[in-house]
């Protein structure tokens, strides 16, 4: 987990929230290794099929909560202009991560988010 939103997570008792959270701890540190690697493994693969059906079910009870917070982050250094949950788990397989420096850009504002939403709730 992310050390600041491990440090966040630490008032919060919403266990959905922590799942969800699990979950896209998955996603953000696959996103970035497969990146990096330019390639995916069978592993890979199957830890992202699993986060990523897991936040599909999931997440849609939580954008509306997110919302606020990502509209304030930057992508790219610009505003976000979609939700970068949405953005990230557009991609099929993880394979699909490499030579995407686009979705990587979320990455961030889709973590502010989730940091804002734990002190807010907190």
């Amino acid at each position: 987990m992310n050390p600041f939103t491990r440090f966040l997570s630490q008032w919060s008792q919403d266990r959905d929230l922590a799942a969800l959270i699990a979950r896209w701890d998955v996603v953000e540190a696959l996103a970035v290794r497969v990146y990096k690697a330019r390639q995916a493994t069978a592993e890979d693969e199957a830890a992202y099929q699993a986060a990523r059906t897991f936040l599909q079910v999931h997440y849609p009870a939580w954008a509306e909560r997110l919302r606020p917070y990502w509209q304030q982050a930057l992508v790219g250094g610009q505003p976000a202009q979609s939700d970068p949950f949405y953005r990230l788990l557009a991609a099929e397989r993880a394979q699909d991560f490499v030579g995407d420096w686009a979705a990587l850009q979320h990455l961030p504002a889709a973590r502010e988010a989730l940091n804002q939403l734990l002190v807010a709730e907190g």
